[in-house]
C-alpha cells in the first residue's frame, strides 16, 4: 500500500467491513453531532428515487462540513457506495489524515492540476462498478461562501461515461464552519437537490459545464434571492 499522496491505495475503503465501519461513523457518531450544530434539513429528497447509479453528485463547496452533510442525507444505498474525490494534496500529505478521511469519508485522492492515467483508471473502474463520485468542481473551499466558476473535470466525466449529474447546493456550511474555523456553530444548514442533467447528444464538457453551471446558479438565486432593491 502507498503511504501518501494520489498513489495512496484506498481499495481497502471501499470493502464490507469499512463501509460498515464507515456506516456507523457517519449516521451514529458525526451524523447526531452535525444535527445538533446544524440542524440539517434536505429539499428535493425525492429526486434520489428518480435517477439510478452510477451518477456524479456535483456540489459546491464552502466547508469541511459539506462531504459528511451531503452523505449523511443521501440514502442509505447510495451512501455505501459513493466514492468522495478529495484534493491529494491538502488530505493525503500524511498517512494518518489520509487514513482517517479514507475510512470516514470514503475519499479518494486526485491531483488538483493535471489527473494522472493511474487516477483516471480509478475513477474509470468505480463508475463501471455503479459508484457513485461525490465531487465539488471548483476546485476548493469558497473563502466568502460564495460559489466560484466550475471547472470542467465533472462535466468531462458525465461526457465520457454518459452518467448522469445530480447538482446539489449546500446551504449554510459556510456561515457554520468556514475555512479557518475549527468547530462548527450553531446555523440551520439545507442541502438542495436539483434535477439530474444528462449530457445531451453531440455535447462536449464545455457545454455541459456551462449548462451545469447554470443549473447550480439557478439553484443558489432560489435558495438565498438578493434583496430588492429600494424604491422611493
Amino acid at each position: 500500500m502507498k503511504d501518501k499522496g494520489a498513489s495512496y491505495d484506498t481499495e481497502w475503503a471501499r470493502r464490507p467491513a469499512a463501509r460498515t465501519v464507515r456506516e456507523v461513523i457517519l449516521t451514529r457518531v458525526l451524523g447526531p453531532a452535525i444535527d445538533h450544530y446544524t440542524e440539517t434539513q434536505i429539499s428535493g429528497a425525492e429526486v434520489f428515487g428518480t435517477v439510478a447509479p452510477p451518477v456524479l453528485l456535483v456540489s459546491n463547496h464552502s466547508s469541511h462540513l459539506d462531504t459528511p452533510i451531503i452523505l449523511k442525507s443521501l440514502p442509505g444505498n447510495w451512501r455505501r457506495r459513493t466514492a468522495v474525490v478529495a484534493a491529494a494534496d491538502y488530505f493525503y500529505k500524511t498517512r494518518a489524515v489520509a487514513l482517517l478521511v479514507s475510512l470516514a469519508f470514503g475519499t479518494i485522492p486526485i491531483e488538483r492540476a493535471r489527473l494522472s492515467r493511474d487516477s483516471a483508471e480509478l475513477i474509470d473502474r468505480l463508475i463501471g462498478e455503479d459508484w457513485n463520485l461525490l465531487m465539488y468542481p471548483e476546485g476548493t473551499r469558497s473563502r466568502d461562501g460564495n460559489m466560484s466558476r466550475l471547472r470542467s473535470g465533472a462535466a468531462f466525466l458525465a461526457v465520457e461515461h454518459a452518467i448522469p449529474v445530480l447538482p446539489l447546493y449546500v446551504e449554510g456550511t459556510h456561515e457554520a464552519m468556514p475555512p479557518g474555523r475549527g468547530w462548527p456553530k450553531h446555523h440551520r444548514v439545507t442541502l438542495h437537490v436539483g434535477s439530474p442533467l444528462r449530457p445531451m447528444a453531440g455535447e462536449d464538457h464545455r457545454a455541459f459545464t456551462k449548462r451545469l453551471q447554470q443549473s447550480l446558479d439557478a439553484m443558489v438565486m432560489r435558495a438565498r434571492p438578493p434583496p430588492e432593491a429600494n424604491v422611493r
